[in-house]
């Protein structure tokens, strides 16, 4: 059978892949959150992903990156087809309850 061609995966298109798998991941994100941030290179039919992300306080911060880090890698490897060695989790803040209370009641301290 002939060879027809290749596929390529522009690394774009796997950075929503991966922010989505980590915003799935992260189903319970704290209200007020920045969207996950990823950052992908695709190299050699792999990709590497750089995922931030702000969790809740107190939460199981390493629970939740080790949920990112598996989601991440299952997403892109079942709709992109590439195989993801490590998901780096960056943690950019931490919310706490009286924190997102405070900014969604519109009360302030003075």
């Amino acid at each position: 059978m002939a060879e027809r061609g290749s596929t390529e995966i522009n690394d774009r298109v796997v950075t929503r892949i991966a922010s989505y798998a980590a915003r799935e991941a992260l189903d319970t994100a704290p209200r007020g959150a920045a969207a996950p941030n990823a950052q992908v290179r695709v190299h050699h039919g792999g990709a590497h992903v750089r995922v931030g992300v702000e969790l809740p306080y107190p939460c199981d911060i390493g629970a939740r990156c080790g949920a990112v880090r598996r989601q991440v890698a299952a997403r892109v490897k079942a709709l992109a087809g590439l195989e993801v060695p490590e998901v780096q989790v960056r943690v950019e803040r931490l919310h706490s309850h009286s924190e997102t209370g405070a900014q969604h009641s519109g009360g302030s301290d003075e």
